[in-house]
């Protein structure tokens, strides 16, 4: 008696992985979403919808820019990793951020220093503390995404916070601020939070060691400080640039108008030169990140070999 044949074996199933551009529609769906939230609640003014337009606003970016930097140069290194950082690390830098600037700052011509270094130092600090049992997610490549997937965690549920703080008025509920400033802090969320912790993660996971432990040499400590400074200069440009529009057009300088901190009654020449300084100033800091993360990713050979 002859034995039926066998089945042909089976192909594996292909894993499942990402849609490519899943970036793209996430960001002109979310776009879409977020406009028609304001429209209805703008017309409606109904309050309930208010914790929507809020996270739609706050999350909208920086869960893009994470997506984008996963899809590019990260897939290998887990989704679940991703969304940890993202999500806990974010939490984590918040909470630890407002501990300590409650505890340690007080308002100061150095407030801003103060703020830089506790903020970058959370955001490293929950950065480890979710890496500490994966040795194996080591480099500069790993340490740019997941780093960036932190900073754009802490940079989200601080905007929340922003826009929140944004729309509360003793008239009721300002809906147009809130708008302004989700707008605002959207526009900017790409060369903050999210940029800075992608420098100081790489370079700190570029120096990590095969078992899993932090090693903090020079370049690290460095690289943070760094990071730190242009963190610091980033939130005291309305200062800086007040101060430069008052020394290049005011002859007779009154000390009372630094501790404003602001212009109480500009000329046209002075509203101009605020705008070009304050402007000009975020986009140079901006443009020495932007070259500072750019180096660090030539000189790990797997970011180029990523799609």
């Amino acid at each position: 008696m002859t034995e039926p044949p066998s089945a042909p074996p089976r192909r594996p199933r292909p894993s499942a992985t990402a849609s490519p551009r899943l970036w793209k529609r996430c960001l002109w769906t979310g776009l879409a979403l977020w406009a028609l939230t304001a429209i209805v609640t703008y017309t409606t003014q109904n309050s309930t919808l208010l914790p929507t337009l809020i996270l739609l606003g706050s999350f909208l970016v920086p869960c893009v820019f994470a997506l984008w930097a996963y899809e590019r140069h990260g897939a290998d290194l887990g989704v679940g990793t991703l969304l940890g950082c993202f999500l806990t690390g974010g939490i984590l830098g918040v909470l630890g951020a407002s501990v300590m600037e409650y505890y340690l700052l007080h308002p100061s011509l150095w407030m801003f220093v103060g703020v830089g270094l506790i903020e970058e130092a959370v955001k490293l600090g929950a950065l480890m503390l979710l890496l500490r049992h994966r040795p194996q997610l080591r480099g500069v490549r790993a340490g740019l995404v997941l780093g960036a997937s932190t900073g754009f965690g802490f940079a989200a549920f601080e905007s929340a916070g922003y826009a929140f703080n944004a729309a509360l008025s003793t008239q009721g509920i300002d809906l147009q601020a809130l708008i302004e400033t989700e707008i605002l802090r959207g526009i900017l969320a790409p060369f903050g939070h999210g940029l800075w912790t992608a420098i100081t993660g790489a370079v700190l996971l570029a120096y990590r060691r095969p078992d899993g432990r932090w090693r903090f040499a020079g370049p690290v400590l460095g690289t943070y400080l760094g990071v730190a400074l242009l963190h610091a200069l980033w939130d005291s440009m309305h200062g800086i640039a007040v101060s430069l529009v008052l020394l290049i057009t005011t002859s007779h300088l009154d000390s009372s108008l630094f501790a404003q901190g602001y212009l109480p009654t500009p000329t046209d020449e002075q509203q101009h030169l605020f705008t070009l300084f304050s402007l000009g100033g975020l986009a140079v800091i901006t443009l020495l990140a932007l070259g500072w993360a750019r180096s660090l990713a030539r000189r790990d050979p797997t970011w180029r070999s990523t799609p």
